[in-house]
């Protein structure tokens, strides 16, 4: 059961419209690295897990997940105005403009509709959690990128926001892969022969081996010296 609530997770505002900016700001709604995927993979991958902690782990981003696809619904609503006026979008997909009435639309910035080939689940706990943290440094990426190019204070704001929410999702699931080291596709990590081998095929030099293969792992950046 999910419980709406009517407040935003953190108030959204624009200087003006900004159609153009909406349409790639829909990146985040509809694309590969966007909210919606994120919220439908953890969602999809939490069914079978049995660590009931984890389990709410996945489930608790998930639900967040659907409040940041608010935010970034509400501020493409505002960027796009009161007026429909497909020439005011320079780049990027206009369907919003021509289709929907300037309701947000599910694509990405080049108007692909979101599809659920996005989502990853491959019922192996490790798997899915270096996925997930994937997901959260690569949509941390995509916001960087549109922080770049909008001057809007408060498109900014929020994008500042939200990149660092997209943090401390990937620090939590990197916490929970540190638990379950010994578990799934970590299982005897290493111990094979051909786990060992690895193939020099460039001049010059070797820059790595696997004398001693270690299974991937997390430092929790409270630990870390210097931060």
């Amino acid at each position: 059961m999910f419980k709406h609530e009517k407040n935003l997770l953190e108030m959204v505002e624009v200087e003006k419209p900004n159609p153009t900016y909406a349409s790639m700001l829909s990146e985040q709604l509809g694309g590969p690295q966007g909210e919606l995927k994120a919220a439908m993979q953890y969602i999809s991958q939490s069914f079978r897990i049995k660590d009931p902690e984890i389990k709410d782990l996945f489930m608790d981003i998930a639900a967040e997940e659907l409040s940041h696809m608010e935010m970034v619904a509400t501020a493409v609503n505002l960027l796009n105005g009161h007026e429909v006026d497909a020439q005011a979008v320079q780049s990027g997909h206009i369907e919003s403009q021509v289709l929907t009435g300037l309701s947000p639309y599910l694509a990405n910035a080049s108007g692909f509709p979101w599809t659920a080939a996005y989502v990853n689940v491959t019922g192996d706990l490790p798997a899915d959690l270096l996925s997930n943290i994937a997901a959260e440094q690569r949509a941390k990426v995509v916001y960087e990128y549109l922080h770049r190019q909008i001057n809007d204070k408060h498109v900014r704001q929020m994008i500042d926001f939200l990149l660092n929410r997209e943090e401390a999702h990937n620090t939590l699931f990197r916490q929970a892969f540190t638990r379950i080291q010994e578990s799934g596709s970590q299982r005897d990590w290493g111990v094979d022969k051909d786990a060992r081998l690895y193939f020099d095929l460039s001049t010059p030099g070797k820059y790595f081996d696997l004398n001693n293969p270690q299974a991937p792992s997390f430092n929790s950046p409270d630990t870390t010296s210097g931060h």
